[in-house]
């Protein structure tokens, strides 16, 4: 069967036009891969080769999205709008654009840009900001202990700055200046923080609840989730 047509079979399986998502960042994160897609760098390192990083960040997603549109796909779980420190882990490191919030948010933006120029929607994640958590969430619970002042500062700057994207994505990490015990993706306050204090006004979804960062039974990980306030909840595994 066809991509496309699975595509729409998943549509006609619910009975409306639906979103159909996937994550093709590129690097590790890269759903379709060769030898029938194409291989793209982890984006740190094709920003890091650019000359012109904004350009060079549009048109390759901007390909991406072309691709994706082919096959029925509208969705790109991109841009990850996250700062990359000495400390970010390996997991999400290069897969982030830059160091500074002006270098993410000007990269983010183009990436973004590109998505919309090829067909498909961009999500903005990992909302209010992954780039200090020392575990992969994955795996372990994140926590980050830097001050909310810290944070305003820096991580949330790009956020703040694309807040108009249609959709975004919530971060699995337990921000402790601010609420010390609960994840992002299941507290009411992050929640109203990513609202009130980011403005971001799009459709919120949770990362995969089916990561080991969030604990107890799959329908009690989502239950939280929407009672935090997420719109939409994503189980990937």
């Amino acid at each position: 069967m066809a991509w496309a047509e699975f595509s729409e079979d998943l549509r006609a399986a619910v009975g409306h036009d639906a979103l159909v998502l996937i994550d093709q960042e590129g690097g590790r994160v890269q759903r379709l891969r060769p030898p029938h897609w194409r291989a793209w760098r982890p984006p740190l390192e094709d920003v890091a080769k650019a000359r012109d990083p904004d350009r060079a960040m549009a048109l390759r997603y901007r390909i991406i999205g072309h691709e994706l549109r082919a096959l029925g796909i509208d969705v790109n779980a991109v841009p990850c709008a996250d700062l990359a420190r000495p400390e970010t882990h390996p997991f999400l490191h290069n897969r982030c654009y830059g160091e500074t919030a002006e270098t993410v948010t000007c990269i983010a933006r183009a990436v973004a840009r590109g998505c919309l120029a090829g067909g498909v929607l961009p999500v903005l994640k990992h909302l209010p900001g992954h780039g200090r958590a020392r575990a992969d969430s994955h795996l372990d619970l994140a926590r980050v202990a830097a001050p909310a002042a810290a944070l305003e500062a820096s991580d949330f700057v790009p956020f703040r700055a694309l807040s108009d994207l249609p959709l975004g994505m919530t971060a699995h990490v337990v921000f402790e200046g601010l609420d010390q015990d609960t994840p992002a993706t299941q507290a009411p306050g992050m929640i109203r923080l990513i609202r009130e204090d980011l403005g971001f006004g799009g459709l919120l979804m949770t990362d995969d609840i089916g990561m080991q960062a969030l604990s107890g039974p799959v329908e009690a990980r989502a239950a939280a989730a929407l009672a935090a306030g997420c719109g939409v909840v994503l189980h990937c595994n």
